[in-house]
């Protein structure tokens, strides 16, 4: 008897922590398989077993257009997806074997690279091609503060500082990134990359990593990750010095920034700000946003528009009331960020 083998394609993604658009699940008469360096999903696996059986039971004939139009769904988690069956025979997904000498040579450069390995196989050729190296000698700078930076960067090779005001607040070398916090800043430097030696970078436009990270869910927790680990970092010396309060005008520290240090060092307080269409508040209990108001809007669309605002003064007070203690978060701090970062994009590129 013929091995069986079905091949599924993700065609909706509902914030599923594991998997992208586009992946494929590969299910045999032996077992699951899942995208390249991928956790295996035990909801899914149970869930493909019975599907398994089903589809034996109609394996003695090709199985009809009606059925591979079939879509599937997982019971879900804190997530779900939906596929459907494909003709892998017809199927031709982007493969190594579709990507010129020189891309191959450079995927099998960056193959342990923390981002690479965060892609999905489907979207490295996209990836690959929208790179660009770039060049930078030693003691010239890659990024300044206060500067618009429009690009991402990988480290191909040599090795940069990224500092504020003359402090280091770290080194990076190959496989790093950097120019993810002017990403998820309105693409204004909040610090300045230096190289230590002769650096090449691999540099890839906001507008094409903006498309990427919008459809791989993958790529969307790494730069979660990563800039959760960075803010740790650059923030460290101020928050040995963040006492009961502290205030200060919004140029100098946006909203984003500021809403980040709160989630990271789960702080419990009011922000309260002066702001160009009046007065806005915050408030924050153990770092997660519980409501917000500015103008008529409130929790969610004020944070999106608190968000957009580039002037005006900022104060944090420590303690809540106790009924704003028991309050329900207005929703993910992570999904509100982004969420409101790509609005402030769509609004500038109009």
């Amino acid at each position: 008897m013929e091995s069986f083998k079905a091949v599924f394609k993700i065609i909706e993604n509902n914030n599923c922590p594991l998997y992208g658009l586009e992946e494929r699940l590969i299910l045999s008469d032996k077992s699951v398989s899942f995208p390249k360096d991928k956790e295996g999903c035990l909801i899914l696996v149970r869930e493909m077993t019975q599907l398994l059986f089903e589809l034996l039971d109609d394996e003695q004939s090709t199985p009809s257009t009606g059925e591979k139009s079939r879509v599937y769904t997982c019971s879900g988690c804190t997530g779900l997806i939906k596929f459907v069956r494909i003709d892998s025979s017809r199927e031709d997904p982007v493969e190594n074997s579709s990507l010129t000498s020189a891309e191959k040579d450079l995927l099998a450069l960056m193959a342990d690279y923390p981002l690479i390995k965060a892609l999905p196989q489907n979207q490295l050729k996209r990836f690959v091609g929208c790179l660009r190296e770039q060049t930078v000698e030693a003691g010239s700078y890659l990024i300044h503060k206060g500067e618009h930076n429009q690009n991402l960067y990988i480290l191909r090779s040599g090795e940069v500082i990224v500092e504020d005001d003359m402090v280091r607040i770290s080194t990076l070398r190959e496989g790093d990134v950097c120019g993810e916090m002017s990403y998820f800043g309105n693409k204004v430097a909040r610090s300045s990359v230096k190289a230590t030696k002769m650096t090449i970078v691999l540099s890839i436009s906001g507008e094409d990593f903006g498309r990427l990270i919008g459809e791989a869910a993958s790529v969307q927790l790494f730069m979660a990750k990563l800039l959760a680990e960075r803010l740790a970092k650059a923030n460290t010396a101020r928050i040995r010095g963040f006492d009961a309060s502290m205030q200060g005008h919004i140029k100098d520290m946006p909203p984003a920034e500021l809403f980040q240090i709160f989630h990271m060092n789960k702080k419990t307080g009011a922000l309260a700000l002066e702001l160009s269409k009046g007065d806005a508040k915050v408030s924050f209990r153990e770092g997660c946003i519980i409501n917000a108001s500015y103008g008529d809007k409130h929790n969610q669309e004020a944070i999106f528009a608190i968000l957009a605002e580039r002037e005006g003064i900022y104060r944090f007070n420590v303690g809540l009331s106790p009924q704003e203690m028991k309050a329900a978060e207005i929703g993910d701090f992570m999904m509100l960020l982004m969420e409101g970062v790509k609005r402030v994009d769509e609004v500038n590129e109009v």
